[in-house]
């Protein structure tokens, strides 16, 4: 049954008297109440949802955290929520579940050995974690580099690192490890992240340095070191473009028996490509989920698929993966931006809560298309921060394939915002029939609930 928060009747009744204000007033930095000062851009911030992360915890022992990979991928179980009835089948069973002729979204980033060892003179151990290439800037430059690059990194003890060149740890006394000559440098720091830059010798591609010297960034919850299972297990079959830090891991199920019956029910299979940042990790530290700061992340999406999109009609769009959800519904945004400044720029956290938006997708989707053509270009490039939670307005996604996700975190918001706050009674189903949770664990088909706009 559609429920309507009492958060969002008193936004339900200020809609009106935010549009007549919003015919007034074109400039958001005028003081609509000069005696106290507040804008109308910070009246406008009032429309943010006011949700309170401890609302959707629920108790998740160790020992339904998957650690390990099944031995078959598409052996894990899969819970299928439609209309709001719940059924379980095993993973093998999705393509069976599948409406014909859908439209089929995956990620296909793929997931590079990011980790780093080092060892300072003293003993000390430092472990770098590339985030994200700062110089250069792209990632394909970054990879394809070939004697040094500078990024973003995550450093463990960091401490104990000062101002000293820190040389690979090759505890083994590997020679071809030694032969990469891989140094580190610290540029600047704040906190337990930094730039660093990497050197090495031999001329190859910093890409290959990372496949020699680098291990798999696997998630941290599953405490443990990363073993070889996880070279191949943290990656997708259809992994492609190297730039994430943790794996899309909803797409981790599927095996080419499963994806040749998905094309054999006439369904197309698209991609897009949203690398996946060490952001993914992050808790939500405040209790107001309003307080908390979304990373950015870089996706790249095809004009063949943007078109797709706007042509695809009443035929049904499957995204696999929260990332793929966050990619496509940033398409809209991104597209009204077109519209109004004639060019895209990246989708800020609460950007689809502040305002009204008088646009069709279509429009949105169209304006996008109108900027590739007119630079000549075949894809778009863009970022987001969008941060999806109850309240949401889907536009494009009505089925998502997903895993079960952590207490606490962004990723409950958003499954909570696509099952209409439905998400507790999934997640009780799971939990009483023994369903293996995160990365490594089962997985879930959800169909949005029809519900009146």
């Amino acid at each position: 049954m559609f429920h309507i928060t009492a958060h969002e009747k008193c936004k339900l009744r200020f809609g009106f008297v935010i549009l007549s204000l919003r015919f007034c007033l074109n400039f958001y930095e005028i003081s609509i109440f000069p005696i106290i000062g507040v804008t109308l851009r910070e009246f406008l911030n009032l429309m943010i949802p006011e949700i309170h992360i401890e609302d959707y915890n629920y108790g998740l022992e160790d020992a339904r955290i998957a650690k390990y990979p099944l031995q078959e991928r598409d052996a894990s179980k899969l819970l299928h929520y439609r209309k709001g009835s719940i059924q379980e089948y095993h993973f093998r069973d999705l393509p069976d579940l599948l409406p014909e002729k859908a439209l089929m979204v995956f990620n296909d980033t793929k997931v590079v050995p990011a980790r780093l060892h080092f060892q300072r003179e003293t003993g000390a151990h430092i472990e770098v974690f590339c985030l994200e290439p700062v110089q250069p800037v792209e990632y394909n430059l970054a990879f394809a580099a070939t004697d040094s690059c500078t990024w973003k990194c995550v450093i463990g003890n960091a401490k104990k690192w000062k101002d000293d060149i820190l040389h690979l740890y090759n505890p083994a006394d590997d020679a071809e490890i030694a032969a990469l000559g891989l140094t580190a440098t610290l540029l600047e720091r704040e906190g337990q992240t930094g730039k660093v830059c990497l050197r090495w010798l031999g001329g190859i591609p910093f890409s290959t340095v990372l496949e020699k010297a680098g291990t798999v960034p696997i998630p941290p919850y599953l405490n443990r070191e990363s073993e070889a299972i996880d070279t191949e297990r943290y990656q997708t079959l259809y992994a492609h473009i190297r730039g994430s830090v943790a794996a899309p891991t909803a797409g981790l199920h599927f095996t080419e028996t499963v994806m040749e019956r998905i094309r054999a029910k006439g369904i197309d299979m698209e991609t897009v490509c949203l690398h996946v940042g060490a952001g993914t990790f992050l808790p939500v530290k405040n209790s107001l989920v309003s307080e908390h700061p979304m990373h950015r992340e870089p996706f790249v999406v095809s004009r063949d698929l943007l078109l797709r999109l706007r042509n695809k009609g009443e035929k049904p769009l499957v995204a696999v993966g929260t990332t793929s959800v966050r990619t496509l519904e940033s398409l809209y945004y991104l597209g009204v931006s077109c519209l109004e400044t004639g060019h895209p720029e990246d989708v800020e956290q609460w950007a689809p809560y502040t305002r009204e938006y008088p646009y069709r997708t279509e429009e949105a989707l169209d304006a996008l298309i109108r900027y590739l053509d007119g630079r000549g270009e075949d894809a778009l490039v863009a970022g987001t921060r969008i941060i999806i939670v109850p309240g949401f307005r889907f536009r494009l996604v009505d089925k998502l394939v997903t895993n079960f996700h952590q207490p606490e975190s962004t990723l409950i918001l958003l499954v909570s915002a696509f099952v209409n706050g439905d998400w507790r009674r999934i997640y009780d189903y799971a939990l009483s029939h023994d369903f293996r949770f995160l990365s490594y664990g089962d997985s879930s088909l959800l169909e949005k609930p029809c519900i009146l706009e």
